[in-house]
């Protein structure tokens, strides 16, 4: 019984960080129809809460009511978790490449562990560690970081990059709190609440109508919204509710296999040898995580 509610757990998570790793198929289209990355960031914000909103109110209104003072972690989450971690992510994609925007944000999960440490009082153990080192490690080989590095990187790019790790990380230690206390529905919806306000009071998007009357756009933004979005951080906070934080954060980087892979087969992009180690090393990561023995609340 244990094992199979392990195995659905872990399955969730990974299932979250699949649909986050798709979101390279929704968001280029848009960035070609002339939105700018902060427009996008805003559009994933504010459409999946409206989506998610809607849904709560007809179907689920009675998951809506929370504590007042759980709000701090709700808005934590939304605002330095999800914008901000946008924020930085794409910063680093305009300044420089791809690639390295995805490792410098991968420095997530050692973020996560070293907080969850600190704050929650988890376990370091030695697996846990072999985790996190093989998980950047193939991390870097996926993208093309490792074995033999893309040159030099500017300071500014350097302090986005792991902002972005840092933020991605807070998602996870602003939600731990809140994940055993609702379900994963509520958590997603008020923390997108904050990310939609956020955004609303910070970007122009309210001011450019006229682009939405084309139906690819209201198409793109809806398959980042419900696949990119809501389907990622649904599966991701309904896993923090068996899994430890940092546990979690570290089987999520399969996101950048699941990137890599999906240029491979849709965008025409070439893998190389070095990549293909590292999409196993990073799923080897994922599997001494997943073997560390832990109790899971029933």
């Amino acid at each position: 019984m244990h094992d199979a509610k392990y195995l659905t757990v872990y399955l969730f998570t990974l299932a979250g960080a699949t649909c986050w790793g798709l979101i390279g198929l929704f968001i280029t289209p848009l960035y070609t129809l002339g939105f700018t990355p902060w427009d996008v960031v805003a559009i994933r914000g504010i459409l999946s809460f409206a989506l998610l909103i809607v849904f709560m109110l007809i179907f689920k209104p009675d998951q809506l009511k929370t504590r007042l003072k759980d709000h701090i972690f709700f808005a934590s989450a939304g605002i330095i978790g999800i914008a901000f971690y946008n924020y930085f992510y794409f910063d680093v994609f305009a300044k420089s490449n791809l690639s390295l925007a995805v490792i410098l944000l991968y420095t997530g999960p050692l973020f996560v562990t070293v907080l969850s440490r600190i704050i929650f009082k988890e376990y370091f153990t030695g697996k846990k560690a072999t985790g996190v080192v093989l998980s950047l490690i193939g991390c870097a080989l996926v993208v093309g970081f490792l074995p033999f590095g893309q040159g030099g990187i500017s300071y500014p790019v350097l302090f986005s990059g792991l902002m972005s790790g840092f933020c991605y990380a807070l998602f996870s230690i602003f939600s731990k709190p809140v994940s055993g206390r609702y379900s994963a529905l509520t958590v997603t919806t008020y923390n997108l609440l904050y990310t939609s306000v956020f955004m609303l009071l910070t970007s122009n998007i309210t001011s450019k109508g006229e682009m939405f009357r084309s139906p690819d756009v209201w198409l793109y933004s809806f398959l980042l919204a419900i696949v990119g979005t809501i389907g990622g951080f649904l599966l991701y906070t309904l896993s923090l509710k068996s899994l430890e934080a940092s546990r979690a954060s570290i089987l999520t980087t399969v996101e950048p296999v699941v990137a890599v892979l999906t240029g491979v087969l849709f965008l025409g992009e070439y893998l190389d040898l070095w990549q293909v180690a590292g999409i196993f090393i990073v799923l080897w990561s994922s599997t001494i995580v997943s073997k560390v023995d832990a109790k899971v609340p029933s």
